[in-house]
C-alpha cells in the first residue's frame, strides 16, 4: 500500500463534497481526506494504526469521531474495537449550502471540538460537542456529522408514515409537543435563533424534536436502544419524582402523626379533669 493510501480518511458517500477553504486548526488537509476503499475498508485518519472495516451490528456503540452513540452501520478496527459511525468515517472534507445553516454557504470538517471556557453546543440537536463536527468559520455555527446527515425533508416510517419537513422558518415562534419524547417545546428558525430545531407533518400536524430524530439516523431508535444519557435523565427526573412523592406522603404523615397526638393530649386532658 502506498503512503499516500496509509494517509486517507474517508469516502464522500452522501455527495456533500467540495473544495476545501483555505485549511484551518482541527481540518485535516485536502490530501490526507482523499480516501481509497479495498475490500471494503478504509484507514482513517483517527486511527491510521489499523483499518477498518463495515459492519453492521444491533448494539449500541461510542462513535471515537463525534463521540456520540450509535447502533447498527459502522466502520469498526477488528483489532482493538476502535468503531466510527458510517457517516463519521465517511464525512467530506466540507459541506455546502447545507438546508440547516442558510446563512453562510461553507461548513468545514473540525477532528476536534472548539476551544474555549465553555464546550459548544450543536445547534441542531442542542447536545454538546465532544469530537468530529462541521463548523462555520464565519459565525461559529456547529453541528455533529449525524446532524448534518439529516436533510429539510425526511421519510422515517419507523416514526410516522408521512415525510416530515422542517418547521417553517418565518420567525414565528409555535409550540408544538414531540410525538416521541413527549416534550413540549417551541419551533425555530433554523441556523441558530432561540428554539429547537422540529420536523413537522404537514398533512397530519404530528411533531419530531431533531434530536429525536437523530436517534433515527444513528440507528439507535430502529434497533430500540436508549443511550446512556437519556436513560440518565429518565432516572433524574424519576428520582425527582420520587423524592417530590415521598416528601408529600411524609408531609401527610407529619400531619397526621401530629393530629392524633394533639387529640391524645386533648383526649388525656379530659380523663383527667373527669377524675378530679
Amino acid at each position: 500500500m502506498s503512503s499516500r493510501s496509509s494517509r486517507c480518511v474517508s469516502t464522500n458517500s452522501r455527495g456533500l463534497s467540495g473544495r476545501l477553504p483555505p485549511s484551518s486548526e482541527g481540518v485535516p488537509e485536502t490530501s490526507e481526506r482523499e480516501a481509497e476503499e479495498e475490500d471494503g475498508e478504509i484507514v482513517h485518519f483517527s486511527h491510521p494504526e489499523h483499518r477498518l472495516a463495515r459492519f453492521d451490528f444491533p448494539y449500541l456503540f461510542l462513535c471515537m469521531g463525534c463521540k456520540e452513540y450509535g447502533a447498527g452501520k459502522r466502520f469498526m478496527c477488528q483489532a482493538c474495537g476502535f468503531q466510527l459511525h458510517e457517516f463519521c468515517a465517511l464525512a467530506p472534507p466540507s459541506l455546502h449550502d447545507h438546508p440547516f445553516h442558510p446563512k453562510h454557504p461553507h461548513l468545514l470538517f473540525f477532528a476536534k471540538p472548539a476551544g474555549g471556557f465553555l464546550r459548544c453546543k450543536c445547534d441542531i440537536c442542542g447536545k454538546s460537542v465532544k469530537g468530529f463536527s462541521f463548523r462555520c468559520a464565519s459565525c461559529g455555527f456547529d453541528m455533529h456529522p449525524c446532524c448534518a446527515a439529516m436533510a429539510r425533508r425526511m421519510e422515517l416510517p419507523a416514526a410516522h408514515e408521512h415525510p416530515l419537513e422542517l418547521a417553517a422558518q418565518d420567525g414565528a415562534e409555535t409550540s408544538l409537543v414531540c410525538q416521541v419524547c413527549r416534550r413540549a417545546t417551541t419551533a425555530r428558525r433554523s441556523g441558530g435563533s432561540a428554539g429547537h430545531t422540529v420536523y413537522r407533518c404537514l398533512p397530519c400536524g404530528y411533531c419530531l424534536h431533531a434530536r429525536c430524530a437523530k436517534d433515527m439516523v444513528n440507528g439507535l431508535y430502529e434497533h430500540g436502544i436508549v443511550p446512556p444519557e437519556r436513560r440518565s435523565a429518565i432516572a433524574a427526573a424519576a428520582r425527582v419524582t420520587v423524592n417530590a412523592l415521598f416528601g408529600v406522603l411524609g408531609g401527610l404523615i407529619e400531619g397526621i402523626g401530629e393530629g392524633i397526638g394533639e387529640a391524645l393530649v386533648e383526649n388525656i386532658g379530659r380523663s383527667r379533669r373527669s377524675f378530679r
